[in-house]
């Protein structure tokens, strides 16, 4: 990647899957950074009744592991 990169048209795809129903939970959004994650996240959060438990699988990108989306 040099200085002068810029992301021309690309998006970013959030998805998360509900292995019962096989709904979709899903988000494009222009940047990839802990902010969008965590609205990602919220937006897990509001579609998913409160009774229920979630299993998140993320990889090991910084982005997941950032201070404010482990608080």
């Amino acid at each position: 990647m040099t200085h002068d990169y810029t992301r021309n048209g690309v998006t970013t795809l959030f998805a998360a899957m509900n292995t019962l129903d096989e709904s979709i939970i899903d988000q494009c959004m222009k940047k990839y950074r802990h902010q969008e994650w965590l609205r990602f996240l919220r937006q897990i959060d509001r579609s998913t009744p409160k009774k229920r438990e979630i299993h998140l699988i993320a990889d090991n990108d910084a982005t997941h592991k950032h201070p404010a989306v482990k608080t």
